[in-house]
């Protein structure tokens, strides 16, 4: 029994070894970062094209996940996501140097960006659309910081995620990862034209179209051979739509409806864009024409998939 005993310790001690290098967090070293003197119209471009504002902006309201945004260059952060996994509260990323990232290095914010890990060194939740960002190129995401640096110094006290066991530990986090996080930049298609990879690169880098338009697994990965099939909104209210050319997304749409849609929020049907997609129609508004008319461009030419629908409520 004795001898039992002492293997079943030994077995566990050699699991959480495993666990422990296999959860650890991956991060880019200083070495691989390279030289690049920031620029801030790009940056201003990645701001727009990445809907910095929609999640980080300043709020006000009687409650955190219906607030309205106050100022949209003060990202004091606030706001909260209330999703299946728990509440999530989103951080200040205002250059204020204690409760923003204002003292984070290049290399911190990039780490953040493209591996999902905190200057500490603790991984972030996938709330955090890092999944995306992981596909931009490095320069773009310096270019980004020193736009970000631009911006007002905003303090405030963002309260701390409400999740419940076993969510709360981030370490197994680091599993999650070895799934969803592969760390590859967005790869131009040789056979597809500059417009056309200028969209992909935007809509799956920056844009990260695919995190709520592509439906999740039980794990929160996306289901394979789904992006951008639409599903259930992430936090719990309301469908989001195929965008792909299929018959149940869309198909019907030209490139110049799309262009013009993401322009003015106006569809081709004379409706008009709601819920979450209003803030980042007007993200999308603020990019150059020739960007919009990129995305477009890329969207028909994304397989066309058939999406889930939504399921009727019981009257």
């Amino acid at each position: 029994m004795r001898r039992l005993v002492l293997w079943l310790l030994a077995l566990a001690g050699l699991g959480l070894v495993v666990f422990y290098l296999l959860t650890a967090p991956r991060t880019i070293a200083a070495g691989d970062i390279p030289a690049h003197e920031p620029d801030l119209a790009n940056g201003k471009t990645m701001f727009w094209a990445g809907g910095c504002v929609s999640c980080h902006a300043e709020v006000g309201g009687p409650k955190c996940d219906d607030a309205k945004i106050k100022d949209k260059a003060r990202l004091a952060g606030g706001r909260c996501l209330i999703t299946p996994f728990g509440t999530f509260y989103v951080p200040n990323i205002s250059p204020d140097k204690s409760s923003g990232i204002g003292a984070w290095s290049r290399r911190d914010f990039i780490n953040a960006m493209k591996r999902g890990v905190s200057p500490g060194g603790a991984h972030y939740y996938p709330a955090f659309p890092y999944t995306s960002y992981q596909h931009m190129r490095i320069e773009d995401l310096i270019d980004l910081q020193a736009y970000l640096k631009t911006l007002p110094a905003v303090a405030s006290n963002v309260p701390g995620h409400q999740l419940a066991l076993p969510f709360r530990l981030r370490r197994g986090l680091g599993l999650w990862k070895l799934l969803y996080l592969d760390g590859r930049e967005f790869v131009p298609d040789p056979a597809a034209g500059a417009a056309v990879n200028r969209g992909g690169y935007l809509v799956r880098g920056p844009g990260h179209c695919g995190e709520c338009h592509t439906p999740r697994n039980i794990l929160g990965g996306f289901v394979s051979g789904k992006f951008l099939a639409g599903g259930p909104a992430l936090e719990g209210k309301g469908w989001i739509p195929n965008i792909t050319p299929h018959r149940d997304g869309i198909a019907s749409w030209s490139k110049a409806d799309i262009v013009y849609s993401l322009e003015t929020g106006l569809k081709p049907d004379f409706d008009s864009f709601g819920s979450t997609m209003v803030d980042v129609q007007e993200n999308i508004a603020m990019l150059a024409a020739a960007d919009r008319k990129a995305i477009a461009a890329y969207l028909k030419t994304v397989p066309p998939v058939a999406g889930a629908k939504p399921k009727k409520k019981k009257k």
